[in-house]
């Protein structure tokens, strides 16, 4: 007897059905074909126990599966549930009549108990598209799932249900989640607070300006001024996200495994990878790619904590996705396409002893040593930052202080204020969304500047001795300060609060 059951290979962020034809004749043997890979072919040992263990039975005969499209390679343990569940149809072991309106996805431990798999999410949505009913997956997964409405998502414990379920001798209640209800209660109560941080006024400022325009930051100061600390609570200040970004999220962390029992992700991500990362972990890839730490900081925000610390290589991968905000990993096969448009935030030491050129600090460094440290980051890696800002030591007084700082939520409020000011400026452009993405062209139709702010950037640049890098970037910083003021055109304020977050552009910074 032939049955076709169907389940679904993740590729990139997205999925695709895979149709299991299962045939069943006279005659001894299994056979499993479609290219599949090591994990898959071991399914038929998994399969055999959990069946003995429920008082099922693989049966006796020749067995021959096909997963088709056959050109698509088949990987993991995830196929073990859509495999167990097409021989039991093609054995008579339970009805088959309304099979077709279910993908099933789930892979089986020796006791017939259903193990957690990764890409629920994208799975899902395929089984949507493609106009299944419903979905049976692993208990753990069903919350994922069922984000996507239209579509019943059925959470099993173990493979008697799914049985007893075909069987019509108890029915799987299918899982119920609000996702809308479940977003919007979650998503004012971040984990860190900026009115935690004491003293750094001018820094907290530095962040809001970053946040308000997608701008990358880099933060300089000597160890305990609180750098860590501060880009932590940077994500409880950006604009909360939408649902389609919180969509989008959740399905890059689904295919890696990070959702089990979450649901939707209604917090920016944020990550930060330790600096002996490689940049195939970094940027994603591998012999069968997976995201890399730039795609799941997506629509969030990605530390770089002492950035000198990581290998060069590994920072120069990361220019060209800074720019174009997607990474594509080619094999000989096949090519995937990963999100990454994410806030870079790094963080360092001025010098290998941690302090500036200071004779009252407890350690120094010469300014030698402190252009060789600083040279171990590339001037192209450096033209992608926008803001550059010393961090200083906080004083006692400060720290003894019982007055709290502005809370998270009323800066965030301004920034989102200043978001959506460049949401209806830049509403005409497809990819681009706030200050920080915009061209040269862009530049010169929204940051006009009147004679007066040119004479002082001018005359800045000059004084300061400011690359010619830091221009462009200049100009999109003021934009960004002027939005947060709600004010139409750049003013000279605008321009020269945004000249003094160039710390690195300017000659003799390091004395």
């Amino acid at each position: 007897m032939l049955v076709k059951v169907y389940g679904a290979a993740v590729f990139g962020i997205e999925a695709t059905t895979i149709a299991v034809e299962v045939n069943i004749d006279a005659g001894i043997g299994y056979h499993l074909v479609g290219l599949p890979d090591n994990a898959v072919r071991e399914s038929s040992y998994r399969i055999s126990a959990a069946l003995k263990n429920n008082n099922y039975k693989l049966p006796g005969k020749k067995i021959i599966i096909n997963m088709a499209p056959a050109d698509i390679r088949k990987e993991g343990a995830a196929y073990d549930l859509t495999l167990a569940v097409g021989i039991l149809a093609a054995s008579n072991q339970i009805k088959s009549s309304a099979i077709a309106a279910y993908m099933m996805m789930g892979e089986l431990s020796l006791d017939g108990s259903l193990q957690s798999i990764r890409g629920a999410l994208p799975i899902a949505l395929k089984a949507k598209e493609d106009g299944f009913k419903y979905l049976i997956l692993p208990k753990e997964n069903a919350k994922e799932a069922a984000i996507v409405s239209d579509l019943e998502i059925l959470g099993a414990e173990n493979i008697l249900e799914v049985i007893q379920h075909f069987n019509d001798q108890k029915k799987i209640l299918p899982t119920q989640v609000d996702s809308k209800a479940e977003f919007y209660k979650n998503i004012d109560f971040p984990e860190f607070d900026f009115s935690d941080v004491k003293g750094q006024e001018s820094i907290k400022r530095c962040m809001e300006i970053a946040a308000a325009g997608g701008h990358n930051i880099i933060l300089i100061g000597p160890p305990g001024s609180g750098k860590t600390m501060l880009a932590k609570r940077l994500p409880s200040i950006l604009p909360p996200m939408t649902l389609e970004e919180a969509l989008e999220t959740t399905k890059i962390h689904s295919v890696v495994g990070n959702t089990k029992n979450e649901g939707l992700l209604y917090q920016r991500p944020f990550r930060s990878p330790h600096h002996t990362i490689s940049n195939v972990a970094l940027v994603g890839g591998g012999q069968y790619p997976r995201p890399g730490e730039i795609s799941l900081s997506h629509n969030g925000v990605l530390f770089l904590d002492e950035l000198p610390e990581f290998k060069r290589d590994v920072l120069e991968v990361l220019r060209q996705p800074l720019e174009d905000r997607e990474i594509t990993i080619s094999r000989a096969k096949f090519t995937v396409r990963y999100p990454c448009s994410f806030m870079l935030v790094a963080s360092m030491n001025p010098s290998p002893s941690g302090f500036f050129n200071d004779p009252n600090a407890p350690r120094t460094s010469s300014p030698q040593e402190m252009q060789r440290y600083l040279s171990k980051i590339s001037g192209p890696l450096l033209d992608r930052i926008d803001l550059h800002i010393e961090v200083t030591p906080v004083p006692f007084e400060k720290l003894s202080e019982e007055i709290k700082g502005a809370s998270s939520a009323a800066i965030r409020k301004r920034v989102t204020a200043a978001r959506e000011l460049q949401s209806s400026r830049f509403k005409a452009f497809k990819n681009v969304h706030y200050n920080a993405q915009m061209n040269v062209k862009q530049l010169g139709e929204f940051c006009m500047l009147s004679n007066e702010s040119k004479t002082l950037l001018k005359t800045a640049m000059e004084k300061l001795s400011l690359s010619a890098r830091a221009y462009d970037r200049i100009l999109k910083v003021s934009r960004t300060i002027a939005d947060l003021a709600i004010a139409t055109e750049i003013s000279p304020d605008h321009i020269a609060e945004a000249i003094q977050y160039r710390s690195l552009d300017r000659e003799g910074w390091l004395g």
